[in-house]
């Protein structure tokens, strides 16, 4: 009995050896937990623009069990600038979490690809590179439209094929969309609208400046910004809607204004032609535009649809000396940003291109199980003025 109760001692004692010999795993050796932060603040620096998508359904992609392999292609407008920067950006990302939420690596890995034109005008170039994503056989495709009727036998292609179609940012009434994941267009048009007219005191001339006469994006714009001002801004007149891509009709009005003397550039140029003919080629973009300022010299207001738009509105603006009309537009890249700032811009709508990217990423592959969609997936916008660029929930949302 005594030499049990001894050896149960010694036991008891080597337990507690080991127990005191097993310190704590040093907070440097903790590689699991420090992966993890840096994981939430990846997620809290684009968190925000997922958080404006609605239904809640396309912010993640829990759910989306692809087949290993699997390819997605995305076609953009435009292949680079900021905006398609950012859209890429949310399509890798989605990218990146379906293959981690499904532990894909290397050939297993799901591909999601995005391409687009060397422009955003170029439609036959965006065409001819749906016509070489479809000869891939994708599992779906995610396209921004540039001109709503351009792609439609492109995309019975697809139909009799059995790929999906999803549009975003800028979509087309074709039926055989599965969905289209955008800006509510006519919401944010209407609100700039209304932050326009508070601007000017709500009476007054106003001009608009669209990006194009062809995408449902900029119709949508134009028609609701035009339906808020008429219906609920009886003193407001909007004077002109200018379409970037009737550049080659405006030169020719311009030269021959020119030529009757109805209209001069600048009295160097006009002395210096007065017994020259001018053709329409002579005539340049800025030549164009300060053609549509001089005919409205009383404007007060100015709506510009996009990011290209806003910019050339505001160095037309400076080149008029017109420093007392108010702007509004969309989009957020650099150099509106520094305007807003500077105070050449007045508001902005900013969308969310980067929850673009991701949700059309969601869609297409929920189209592709079957999984169903909602006919609409809204990205949301944010209103950014001088006074509210600094606040945290707006720095969220630039990009």
């Amino acid at each position: 009995m005594k030499k049990s109760s001894s050896v149960l001692v010694v036991m008891l004692c080597v337990a507690m050896l080991a127990c005191a010999c097993a310190a704590p795993e040093s907070s440097e050796n903790k590689e699991p937990e420090s992966s993890d932060n840096k994981q939430q603040v990846e997620e809290k620096e684009y968190q925000g623009k997922l958080d404006q998508i609605e239904p809640s359904a396309y912010d993640n992609v829990e759910g989306l069990h692809l087949e290993a392999g699997s390819y997605i292609s995305i076609i953009g407008k435009a292949e680079e600038g900021q905006y398609w920067n950012e859209v890429k950006k949310g399509v890798d990302q989605a990218a990146a979490d379906i293959n981690e939420y499904l532990g894909y690596e290397g050939k297993d890995k799901v591909k999601v690809t995005y391409s687009g034109p060397e422009t955003e005008d170029n439609v036959d170039e965006q065409v001819n590179i749906l016509d070489e994503e479809l000869a891939r056989y994708p599992i779906a495709v995610g396209i921004s439209i540039t001109d709503a009727n351009a792609c439609e036998v492109q995309f019975d292609l697809a139909a009799e094929n059995d790929i999906p179609v999803v549009a975003y940012d800028s979509g087309s009434d074709y039926q055989g969309l599965m969905a289209t994941v955008s800006t509510d267009n006519a919401v944010a048009a209407r609100e700039a609208a209304t932050r326009l007219a508070e601007l000017i005191g709500d009476s007054g001339e106003v001009i608009l400046f669209v990006n194009d006469s062809k995408s449902k994006t900029s119709l949508d714009r134009e028609n609701a910004f035009k339906e808020e001002i008429q219906n609920n801004h009886p003193n407001i007149t909007i004077v002109e809607s200018y379409h970037l891509d009737r550049l080659e009709d405006m030169q020719k009005i311009v030269a021959d204004e020119i030529n009757a003397g109805t209209y001069q550039i600048d009295e160097e140029s006009a002395e210096a032609k007065s017994d020259v003919q001018i053709a329409p080629a002579d005539i340049t973009e800025e030549d164009v535009i300060d053609y549509v300022l001089a005919k409205h010299p009383d404007i007060k207001g100015c709506f510009a649809s996009n990011a290209p738009t806003v910019k050339k509105a505001i160095a037309g603006l400076e080149r008029a000396e017109a420093d007392d009309v108010m702007v509004v537009g969309f989009d957020a890249d650099e150099e509106e940003m520094k305007a807003l700032s500077d105070g050449r811009i007045d508001g902005l709508i900013v969308q969310n291109p980067f929850g673009m990217g991701y949700a059309t990423v969601v869609a297409a592959v929920r189209a592709a199980l079957d999984m169903g969609n909602e006919a609409f997936v809204n990205t949301g916008y944010t209103w950014v003025t001088a006074d509210n660029l600094e606040d945290e929930s707006i720095q969220k949302m630039l990009y």
